[in-house]
């Protein structure tokens, strides 16, 4: 098939006349019609020179002759073709060139002109460079021309004029790559940079990297003639994207948590096959015990393997110095952080895979780095974290407890359930004669600031309950506590003239006491809620407690309700976290869960130990907006043949009669062994009351886990044991009570004051 030209000024494109060497036009073609606006019949026998847009430019049009055949530029008239490139070609009948007595004169407009032979240059030179592979595939998708090389790689032969790319490419590459090309064909739509991997037969080697776009062909007639394919190697961006790509993956997996056994499992799960077919992750023994290892000039720890991917170990054959390390098939770098050597990453590739290269022990050693600062994280916030836990333990009581006035259990469960602590406390204080205090707190905020706030105010809770006070005397001396914690934490921290933040030491307290005698609890609060209280029947109220202001608000009182608990009743205290609902304001509707939840669970007597946990289940089931915290305690009363009680006046002749009584009473309850020293005791207490105080006077005995001798008076002051002088014939009395009991004391009440003493009961016989 003949070659078809293309050129505006070939004979078969342009607009041509026929000539004579005067000029005169003797013929034309009907595309010179057009291109003239004038009928062959109006151009016949018109001179040249009339046709152009200045006549008298003819000799300059003249002057770019520059031999037989030349070519050059016109400008005709504007309504007969205006801007043109011509051609003339002289007609040769036998006789030379230079004797030729007409010529042809092919014309086209120039831009036309202008806009193909820049075409045509793009094409001459596109087809020429080799950066770019570019193909032309026929609609059978074999090779029509290519520029040479089509791709520059080993295995592509000097001849593709023909060939399939299955000819020379691997099966599969050839195939998806066809697969491609073939869509275009069908559907018309252009492919645009679209990554395909391309191995050669002779070669198929590591490959590389293309990126395909295409575009169909159409012929002159309108049909499909083909398709163009281009091919641009983009092996190292892509690499260098996908090394880029495995670095955030790997530090995505290493900010996942704070252990180093999980964050290195993640890592090597990314390494394999991001970057090798087997990894393996080092730790110094030193992390785990949360110590300094060794500096990474001076390493002396041993290493414990923590993360293994992949295939053998045995492809690791990097070497083990400090530096990092890359042999073609191994690589190795060390975790190093703070000056600390912490561990060690080893990766290794099988021989299905290329070698490693710099850039990928570059990216080794980088996510080495990483890796080491998260797990010299870990190390030294697992060491917190420990210190944090072991404090919190330290500072709440068992969860269960057993005494003569109750028996308690409790449920804890902190909001940060990874590190173990918070703000909230509780805790189940003994107090004299028998009674104990149930205490329950909430400081504001979490974790270990927190921690340190509820320390410091557990402490403080029963250093004064140690005293005897009543509820709503402690939680008055508790707030000018933490009134003074805030002017201290203040005076510390803050700026000139700045106000002190209450926030980092409020609270809120419960604080309640319960007398296994009298089965009388008294309770005061400090903006905490009030405790729930289980009837032996099953009916579920409150105690009508005035909330008082949270700790260290000051300059309100805090009052004390009394009530009398009936035997086997529960006391329920617990933190706003039990009570308060997502999305809700309303701590009523908590409330009546929780007396509900309560009702049901310790019906019956059922174990406080199971009913505390199935309470929180109940009202808790999802995860934790604030700490919980639930202290239930079971009452208990001492019966009334196990106590005595005897008023007497305040007259000394009244000793005998109290030792008397003393000595009866402890013989109906066989408890003569104590009979010496509780008679001696009983006389020095009477006998002080009635010096000191004055009367009446109160004198009781309780037979509970210990034998409790009080002497109550209304005096308010306080005894003070002393050592006397040998001189001095009186002051021995209570330095003797102190050396014949196990423990002695005074407390204040609302009419005086009492002293009493406990001594341990002989063994049952």
């Amino acid at each position: 098939m003949a070659r078809t030209n293309d050129d505006p000024l070939d004979a078969g494109h342009a607009a041509g006349l026929v000539v004579d060497a005067e000029g005169t036009v003797l013929s034309c073609t009907p595309a010179a019609e057009a291109l003239l606006n004038r009928t062959a019949r109006d151009l016949r026998g018109l001179r040249v020179p009339d046709l152009l847009a200045d006549p008298g430019s003819w000799r300059t049009v003249m002057a770019q002759q520059d031999g037989p055949v030349w070519e050059g530029r016109a400008e005709l008239a504007p309504d007969g073709g205006g801007d043109v490139l011509f051609r003339v070609l002289p007609l040769d009948d036998g006789r030379d060139a230079g004797d030729a007595r007409q010529f042809l004169v092919l014309a086209a407009p120039r831009a036309l002109v202008a806009q193909w032979r820049q075409g045509h240059a793009f094409m001459r030179e596109l087809f020429l460079q080799e950066r770019v592979g570019l193909a032309v595939l026929d609609k059978e998708l074999r090779l029509v021309r290519t520029n040479t090389p089509l791709l520059p790689y080993t295995g592509i032969p000097a001849d593709l004029y023909g060939a399939r790319l299955t000819d020379f490419l691997r099966e599969s590459d050839a195939r998806a790559i066809d697969a491609r090309l073939r869509e275009v064909l069908t559907t018309g739509a252009p492919l645009v940079s679209v990554d395909v991997e391309v191995h050669t037969q002779v070669d198929p080697g590591t490959g590389r990297i293309l990126a395909l776009s295409a575009f169909r062909l159409q012929g002159t007639d309108g049909g499909v003639a083909g398709v163009t394919a281009m091919f641009l190697d983009v092996t190292e961006q892509r690499l260098s994207r996908r090394r880029l790509d495995l670095l955030h993956r790997a530090t995505a997996a290493l900010s996942a948590n704070l252990s180093a056994e999980e964050t290195t499992r993640d890592l090597v799960e990314v390494l394999v096959p991001g970057l090798a077919d087997v990894a393996v992750v080092d730790v110094a023994e030193a992390v785990f015990t949360f110590e300094e290892p060794g500096s990474e000039h001076d390493p002396g720890d041993s290493l414990r393997r923590v993360a293994a991917a992949g295939g053998s170990p045995g492809l690791l054959d990097a070497g083990a110095g400090v530096d990092p390390v890359a042999s073609p098939y191994g690589m190795s770098a060390w975790l190093r952080a703070r000056g600390l050597l912490l561990g060690r990453i080893q990766v290794g590739r099988g021989e299905g895979r290329p070698p490693f290269a710099p850039e990928d022990l570059a990216l080794l050693d980088e996510i080495a780095s990483r890796a080491a600062l998260v797990v010299d994280n870990a190390r030294r916030y697992n060491r917190e974290r420990s210190a944090a836990i072991s404090l919190q333990r330290s500072l709440l009581p068992s969860p269960t407890t057993d005494t003569v006035a109750v028996h308690t259990a409790s449920v804890y469960l902190p909001t940060d359930t990874a590190n173990g602590v918070s703000g909230d406390w509780f805790d189940v204080i003994p107090l004299s004669s028998a009674r104990v205090a149930l205490v329950v707190g909430d400081v504001v905020g979490h974790g270990l600031q927190a921690t340190a706030t509820m320390a410091r105010l557990r402490t403080a809770v029963r250093t004064l309950a140690d005293l005897d006070l009543e509820p709503d005397e402690l939680l008055t001396h508790l707030d000018d506590l933490v009134s003074q914690f805030v002017i201290e934490a203040g005076e510390a921290t803050r700026t000139p003239g700045a106000e002190t933040a209450y926030g980092s030491f409020g609270a809120t307290c419960l604080y309640v006491t319960y007398d296994p005698v009298t089965r009388r609890c008294l309770a005061a609060s400090a903006g905490h809620p009030p405790p729930a209280l289980v009837a032996p029947d099953g009916t579920v109220g409150y105690l009508d407690v005035s909330p008082g202001p949270p700790l260290g608000v000051g300059g309100l009182p805090f009052e004390p309700v009394e009530t009398e608990v009936a035997d086997g009743s529960v006391l329920a205290l617990y933190t706003d976290g039990l009570i308060e609902r997502r999305g809700h304001a309303d701590l009523d509707l908590g409330m009546a869960a929780l007396g509900n939840a309560l009702s049901a669970a310790v019906a019956l007597g059922r174990p406080l130990e199971e009913a505390g946990p199935e309470v929180v289940r109940q009202l808790v089931p999802g995860p934790l907006s604030d700490d919980v915290t639930l202290l239930l305690a079971r009452t208990r009363a001492v019966p009334g043949r196990d106590t005595a009680a005897w008023t007497f006046a305040a007259d000394p002749s009244v000793v005998a009669e109290a030792r008397e009584r003393v000595l009866e009473q402890l013989s109906r309850w066989g408890l003569d062994e104590l009979a010496f020293t509780t008679e001696l005791v009983a006389s020095e207490l009477v006998t002080n009351a009635i010096r000191y105080a004055g009367g009446p006077l109160e004198l009781r005995l309780i037979r509970a886990a210990s034998l409790i001798c009080e002497v109550s008076d209304r005096s308010s002051t306080q005894p003070r044991m002393r050592r006397a002088q040998a001189s001095e014939e009186g002051g021995r009395g209570l330095f003797l009570i102190a050396q014949l009991t196990d423990r002695w004391g005074s407390r204040y009440t609302r009419y005086g004051k009492t002293i009493w003493t406990e001594q341990a009961l002989p063994p049952p016989s």
